[in-house]
C-alpha cells in the first residue's frame, strides 16, 4: 500500500487535532474557535505541500536517473569507438 504520510506529518496532524478538539471543549463555539480552525488548515495545507514537493523531487530524481543512464551509454559507445546513434 502506498504511503501519503510520513510519520511526522501524520504526528503533526494527530497532534494538532487533538489540541483543536480539546481547545473545542475548552472555549466551546466561541470566536476563538475560528482561529483554532484556522491553526488547523494551516496544518493540514503544510503537509499537503510536503507531499505535493516530495513527489516531484521524486519526479525530477527519476528523470535526471534517465539522463544519466543515456549519458553513460553515450560515453559507453564513444570509448567503444561506435558513433552515436541519433535519436528520432
Amino acid at each position: 500500500m502506498k504511503r501519503y504520510l510520513d510519520k511526522a506529518s501524520a504526528l503533526t496532524l494527530a497532534l494538532t487535532l487533538v489540541l483543536f478538539v480539546v481547545a473545542l471543549f475548552a472555549k466551546g463555539f466561541t470566536h476563538d474557535l475560528l482561529l483554532e480552525a484556522g491553526v488547523f488548515l494551516v496544518s493540514i495545507k503544510l503537509v499537503l505541500a510536503g507531499y505535493k514537493n516530495e513527489q516531484g523531487t521524486r519526479l525530477l530524481l527519476d528523470r535526471l536517473d534517465r539522463i544519466d543512464h543515456q549519458l553513460g551509454q553515450l560515453t559507453d559507445r564513444e570509448s567503444a569507438g561506435q558513433a552515436p546513434t541519433p535519436r528520432s
